[in-house]
């Protein structure tokens, strides 16, 4: 793959959003019109091989690459939320931070049993979220044929966390 303008874009802010954290600020790529589809265009290469026929996007930035990827394939969009951020009845998974828990939550009718899911975030750092996601859809009934990230933090070994899944990420640091 040649070099994304994308990774040229992108704002490293160290000591953000607590000291000691260098945070990968995406918000140039998505300003600049190039960059963004370049990096929707990349998505769209890797997610033909796995056939899917819904994308989830994981709150928030999953949404910013997630909805856009759906409707280049012509698939549906559902959202992973935070708990309490969404209306209907929905099915929840807890998962675990540094200090505590967190969970997430999607509508329980957001997938039919044996769709073919893609899930999309923008970052994978430990693996946490996208896990409690996949648990979520396969709760569902639904089939995770793999995730997409931007922007892979390799030190964090979130891969590790989804190992038997299909991962596959755009930049990685």
């Amino acid at each position: 793959m040649t070099e994304l303008l994308a990774a040229a874009l992108i704002r490293d802010i160290p000591d953000f959003p607590k000291s000691g954290i260098l945070f990968k600020d995406i918000t140039p790529v998505l300003g600049n019109v190039q960059a963004y589809q370049e990096v929707i265009d990349c998505f769209v290469e890797q997610a033909n091989s796995l056939s899917p026929e819904v994308v989830v996007g994981i709150e928030a930035r999953g949404f910013l690459f997630g909805a856009p990827l759906a409707l280049a394939l012509g698939v549906g969009f559902v959202p992973i939320r935070k708990i309490g951020r969404l209306p209907h009845e929905t099915l929840s998974e807890e998962y675990a931070l540094e200090y505590g828990t967190a969970a997430v939550e999607v509508h329980r009718d957001a997938l039919a049993p044996g769709a073919r899911v893609l899930i999309v975030d923008d970052l994978l750092a430990t693996g946490g979220t996208a896990l409690a996601s996949a648990r979520l859809i396969e709760k569902l009934g639904a089939k995770v044929v793999g995730f997409h990230f931007f922007i892979e933090l390799c030190e964090l070994s979130g891969r590790g966390a989804l190992n038997g899944y299909e991962v596959q990420s755009l930049l990685k640091y």
